[in-house]
């Protein structure tokens, strides 16, 4: 290898380190002052390929110099651009205006199927109900059996069951496709009287659109106790829409069927000129009351299941019940306690 190649070697070596070193070395100013003086100091690598021009040809002169100049040049300018980084983050660290306006906190929103359920549950638990909590994978046992919905009852077809593989084969599982399982294991574990409120999801297997989804929450009210009539369960669901939707709310029942109550019912509301269906009811059937041990004939009571996210979408004029579940933070921040 001639001369001339081992210092054209030797200049981009010293360009290979100088770069490597002050791009990933290189964290304050005293590294940067070091990494300055081993190639840009008076005794530095520059300097010392300076030395190589006192010793060659002219020819060569005219290669090596512009190599060395360049390099020299590229340098200088990676010391100051560094320098500068450097000086930007630690003046952005130690520099702050303490008369500078606090900047507010983003806090965060309860969702407003959270917000409704939670104004349901205050509306009930203010005359005399106690908010509970159930299972979502239900058994066929409770979901259907326990309700006067045998295995044959073409009531069974009114719900899209999502039924589940277990190994247990001889139970049937399933996600709970309504919260009325509740009522059984309630009175199953309590004697009357008793008076509770069941919030908690729901599932079906059907399309989704504007006011269905596969997905959603119902509440569950039930009531046991002797001599209960028909008459305290319109006058607490009336109490209920007042608490809602204002005093002066105009509520309507019509006769509807639930294989569960009996004599079963619908509760409708009048909302901008029309009737608007919120809720079935009814008094409990004697057969569900028989199934968990009480005796019809000396106890008596009244059921109801309402869907929290259409009373939701009726308060706050909501078109869409798939925006409860879009996560848009445009939608959510409309809701506020």
């Amino acid at each position: 290898m001639s001369n001339l190649n081992k210092i054209i070697e030797e200049i981009e070596e010293v360009e290979q380190s100088a770069n490597g070193q002050i791009d990933q070395q290189i964290l304050n100013l005293d590294q940067l002052e070091h990494w300055r003086i081993i190639f840009l100091g008076r005794n530095g690598e520059i300097s010392k390929l300076m030395k190589y021009l006192s010793s060659v040809s002219d020819e060569n002169k005219r290669i090596i110099g512009p190599k060395i100049n360049n390099l020299k040049k590229s340098l200088s300018n990676k010391y100051n651009l560094t320098q500068k980084k450097i000086d930007q983050r630690n003046n952005a660290v130690t520099e702050f205006d303490f008369t500078l306006p606090g900047r507010p906190v983003n806090l965060g929103n309860y969702h407003p199927t959270t917000l409704i359920i939670r104004e349901i549950c205050t509306a009930f638990s203010e005359m005399g109900f106690q908010i509970i909590e159930g299972q979502e994978i239900e058994t066929e046992k409770y979901n259907f059996d326990l309700l006067n919905i045998p295995n044959d009852h073409p009531a069974r077809d009114q719900w899209d069951t999502i039924w589940l593989q277990t190994e247990n084969t001889n139970v049937k599982h399933l996600l709970r496709t309504h919260t009325s399982p509740m009522q059984a294991r309630v009175m199953e574990k309590n004697n009357p009287p008793l008076r509770v409120i069941i919030p908690g999801k729901c599932y079906r297997y059907e399309a989704t659109d504007a006011t269905h989804e596969w997905q959603f929450h119902q509440i569950e009210g039930l009531a046991v106790d002797k001599n209960i009539s028909f008459s305290e369960l319109k006058g607490t669901l009336f109490e209920m829409a007042r608490k809602l939707f204002g005093t002066d709310q105009k509520v309507r029942f019509r006769c509807d069927f639930f294989p569960f109550v009996e004599p079963g019912v619908d509760m409708s509301i009048e909302w901008n000129g029309k009737w608007i269906e919120i809720l079935g009811a009814g008094m409990v059937h004697p057969k569900v009351l028989e199934g968990v041990g009480y005796n019809p004939k000396e106890y008596s009571g009244f059921a109801f299941g309402l869907g929290p996210e259409r009373i939701s979408m009726l308060k706050n004029k909501i078109s869409d019940i798939r925006n409860f579940h879009l996560n848009d933070l445009r939608f959510l921040n409309q809701f506020t306690i």
